[in-house]
């Protein structure tokens, strides 16, 4: 393999991201991989600090750490619309006020800093923001808005709250007219070097997997009623709602994203999307 150890593979502990990885595990060779569990901002740590090698990413930390990195194609959570599990929760509707002081999830970088954007050019808004854990009532004792993302925003919006939800995947949609991709899926430039059939078989895996998947929901459709409640109407509506193949129309908001980061200072230059290449479709075209 070109490695004396397993490879590791990162994924995302949310429901968004079972289409990818439901069943990933009976497609590797369990003595050769080692798939990990986490949120996306552990994940984005681990691979940061090299304890993974392939992982699904908030798509922000690939802007951040794109010199060390490529990207598995095909491979991706996104919208075209409404997402449904990034949500901006306030207290009064932006037309009416806008919020001074903001809640955000610790949980993933993509969403956070798409909300600084969307609110600092298309609101001119330069709300206070502060972190906190994502539980709504606590996060809207001393804020105007709370951002949740994932299984906590989903289970949220199904509360008799009253409160105002904005879902910033419709918003960005509406916005600029492209999709926007949430997590990517990422592998260390260094384990391609070192062990480029493993990272290969399991960009394989990975791909046939979210094919698999996305022709075959009704098992992840149970899980999540009986793990996160809601009915199969919604979790159907829900999988349906996701874009899982990374297409020209989400790389073009990405890229749209990734610059505005940079003219907002969030990024500290320039991303380029730069993607492992798939060698036995090249031996294909060949």
């Amino acid at each position: 393999m070109g490695m004396n150890r397993p490879i590791t593979i990162g994924r995302i502990d949310y429901a968004n991201a079972w289409p990818l990885f439901h069943e990933l595990e009976d497609r590797v060779e369990w003595n050769r991989y080692e798939v990990i569990k986490r949120v996306p901002s552990e994940l984005n740590r681990l691979l940061q600090a090299g304890e993974l090698d392939v992982s699904a990413i908030s798509s922000f930390s690939y802007g951040q750490n794109a010199d060390d990195y490529m990207l598995l194609p095909h491979l991706s959570v996104g919208s075209i619309g409404k997402v449904n599990s990034i949500l901006l929760f306030l207290k009064e509707p932006l037309e009416r006020k806008r919020p001074e002081r903001i809640a955000l999830t610790a949980t993933s970088a993509t969403s956070v800093n798409l909300l600084k954007i969307l609110m600092t050019l298309r609101f001119e808004c330069e709300p206070e923001y502060v972190t906190a854990e994502p539980v709504l009532e606590k996060m809207l004792e001393t804020s105007d808005a709370a951002l949740i993302i994932g299984d906590q925003a989903i289970q949220a919006s199904w509360q008799n709250h009253g409160l105002h939800v904005i879902d910033l995947g419709q918003l960005w949609n509406e916005w600029t007219g492209l999709g926007m991709t949430y997590a990517v899926v990422a592998a260390r430039r260094e384990a391609v070097t070192a062990a480029p059939d493993a990272v290969q078989a399991v960009y394989h895996a990975i791909k046939a997997s979210k094919q698999y998947n996305k022709m075959h929901l009704r098992p992840l459709i149970e899980q999540a009623c009986s793990q996160l409640g809601g009915d199969s109407a919604y979790w159907n509506m829900y999988f349906h709602s996701l874009q899982y193949d990374f297409d020209s129309k989400l790389q073009e908001g990405l890229k749209l994203y990734f610059d505005y980061s940079k003219q907002l200072g969030l990024l500290a230059k320039q991303v380029e999307l730069t993607f492992f290449e798939d060698q036995s479709a090249q031996k294909v075209k060949e």
